[in-house]
């Protein structure tokens, strides 16, 4: 019994089998890449001071290079927060005011992209 090979090969596409989509309107990479832009800035302010706050935690040595760098670094970003919550006596284990700052700058970094998406926003039509 004999066979014949059968034909594997796919027969060539045609013209209209291609589908290509042109979009004349941007598509918002401006706003992308700014969002994205803020994102990082903050979430290096936000990684800076969880390190701060584990660090006080554990009671690193602020004499140390690195430990006082980043004390240093974020010192500013903690100090508004500072007594609105009374620390006990002694050395804070715990820093709540590292904890206040870190909240607000998730929250400021939430606004702020929210505003430039809302500024920049694709608009439909005319509503004139």
């Amino acid at each position: 019994m004999t066979t014949t090979p059968k034909d594997t090969s796919t027969p060539p596409a045609s013209p209209s089998s291609t589908n290509v989509n042109v979009s004349t309107e941007p598509t918002g990479g401006s706003i992308w890449t700014a969002t994205r832009v803020i994102a990082l800035i903050f979430t290096v302010l936000e990684v800076l001071l969880l390190v701060r706050f584990t660090l006080k935690l554990l009671g690193a040595n602020a004499e140390q290079a690195l430990v006082s760098a980043i004390y240093g670094i974020t010192e500013p970003l903690v100090a508004p927060f500072r007594g609105i919550f009374a620390q006990p006596a002694g050395t804070p284990v715990v820093e709540i005011a590292t904890l206040l700052s870190i909240i607000f700058f998730v929250l400021v970094a939430a606004l702020i992209v929210a505003i430039a998406r809302a500024v920049t926003g694709k608009r439909t039509g005319s509503t004139a």
